[in-house]
């Protein structure tokens, strides 16, 4: 069956590797057959080369993974020993190994659920970023009434822009080097601030801080820093996504003279949260066709990832189909 492998940074070949066999699966896993996937944020440390951290990591080199480093996955079941998930369903969620880019994958059943048939797979993947974002929000004190600041404004950035509006956010600023005036009002976000988050800040009046600032940004320590920075006193500050780092200095300082929350954390329940992303979806038309930009067939993984990797406007999320 085909499958591609990063053989050296920002370098996918296409190979061929033996199929699973049902009988191959343990308890609770599912058997699916690829119908899409899509990039996240966190895939791309792999693709340029960074080694990172993956759960149960052994320490193996992205080169001898084959479908690394793809998470986001939607398929149809071809066999399953996980009770909920039988063949012929299609299902959206998590590849459990960070392997999903491949004809099929074997994933954890308890990361998986079905989704409206009214979607299209290449719409469907964006459930799962939904649900992790759905599980964040859930974990932040009441949105109601609040000022929400969110650093980053890609393809993560934005769902958090749209729920926390969604949870009654009274006002949404989204701050990204990138111009996203032609995307952020559909996204909820009342002020499109096109800066840097260090540019931002230095500019915030002291009455102008936010209740809730969520870092949507990743993949670098300052950023953290410059929302614990902006954030107004008794407020919450989220860290969202896979750190690259295992230490980020902040200003303890700041955190204790004004008595503020940091919260961070993996994304739980995962049926629950996938089965709470389609119903969302379902309660707000038209999300997900805003929210996927480009498709790109599984041969032309290399000029989907490179996409990806450029910080252009117009770009929200990318999938990748058979």
């Amino acid at each position: 069956m085909w499958s591609h492998r990063l053989v050296a940074p920002f370098t996918f070949v296409k190979t061929d590797v033996p199929q699973r066999s049902p009988d191959s699966l343990d308890d609770g896993q599912v058997l699916l057959r690829f119908l899409a996937g899509g990039i996240c944020g966190s895939d791309l440390p792999g693709f340029r080369g960074a080694k990172g951290r993956l759960p149960g990591d052994t320490g193996v080199s992205a080169a001898e993974m084959d479908g690394f480093p793809i998470h986001e996955v939607v398929g149809e079941v071809i066999a399953s020993r996980h009770p909920d998930h039988r063949p012929r369903d299609r299902v959206v969620g998590w590849a459990s190994g960070f392997d999903g880019l491949m004809e099929q994958v074997v994933a954890d059943g308890d990361g998986l659920a079905p989704y409206g048939p009214a979607l299209s797979p290449e719409h469907a993947v964006g459930l799962q970023p939904l649900a992790c974002v759905l599980y964040a929000v859930e974990q932040l004190p009441d949105l109601t009434g609040r000022h929400v600041a969110v650093l980053g404004q890609g393809s993560i950035g934005l769902l958090f822009s749209f729920v926390a509006k969604a949870a009654g956010a009274a006002h949404v600023i989204g701050v990204d080097p990138v111009d996203r005036d032609d995307v952020g009002p559909a996204f909820g976000v009342d002020t499109v601030v096109r800066a840097t988050s260090d540019r931002w800040v230095s500019r915030l009046a002291p009455d102008s801080k936010p209740d809730i600032v969520i870092e949507a940004v990743g993949h670098q320590v300052a950023t953290l820093g410059h929302a614990v920075e902006a954030v107004a006193p008794g407020g919450t500050v989220f860290y969202f996504g896979v750190p690259d780092d295992d230490s980020y200095p902040i200003s303890m300082r700041t955190m204790l003279r004004n008595n503020l929350t940091l919260k961070a954390g993996i994304t739980l329940d995962r049926r629950r949260v996938l089965d709470r992303a389609d119903a969302f979806a379902r309660e707000h038309p038209g999300l997900l066709g805003r929210y996927l930009t480009h498709t790109f067939p599984a041969d032309e993984v290399q000029a989907a990832f490179e996409l990806a990797c450029l910080p252009v406007p117009g770009r929200v999320k990318i999938a990748i189909v058979p």
